[in-house]
């Protein structure tokens, strides 16, 4: 995080943790040519305030919820002091940039996706 995440209450605005969220599923991402996703729902519950810390690192845990035809359920939960601050449900879908259209996920990246899977 950085300074000019927090706002005047001295907590991080409920918009700047969008960006680490962001940051956690793009680590996550498959980077094989042609893999490519979006997010196409996202629903949040911020559970408590997140206070800007110098040198503290959050942490985002991320799994997989659902693997569908050509959409990824997945579920994040950002944690502050040992508590969870927030936590969000998504869905991504798996995307053919070229065709500008949803795409069905193949096996490899069904794979890919399957290590975060959590039932």
């Amino acid at each position: 995080m950085r300074w000019s995440d927090s706002d005047v209450f001295g907590h991080v605005n409920h918009a700047r943790v969008l960006g680490l969220l962001e940051d956690a599923r793009l680590a996550m991402a498959d980077s094989s040519p042609g893999a490519g996703i979006i997010l196409a729902r996202l629903e949040i519950d911020y559970l408590r305030q997140i206070h800007y810390r110098v040198g503290e690192h959050l942490t985002v845990a991320s799994r997989i919820t659902r693997l569908g035809r050509s959409s990824i359920g997945m579920r994040q939960e950002l944690t502050q002091d040992g508590e969870v601050a927030l936590r969000a449900e998504m869905v991504l879908v798996n995307f053919d940039y070229a065709a500008d259209a949803a795409s069905p996920l193949t096996e490899q990246q069904r794979a890919h996706w399957a290590r975060w899977r959590v039932d």
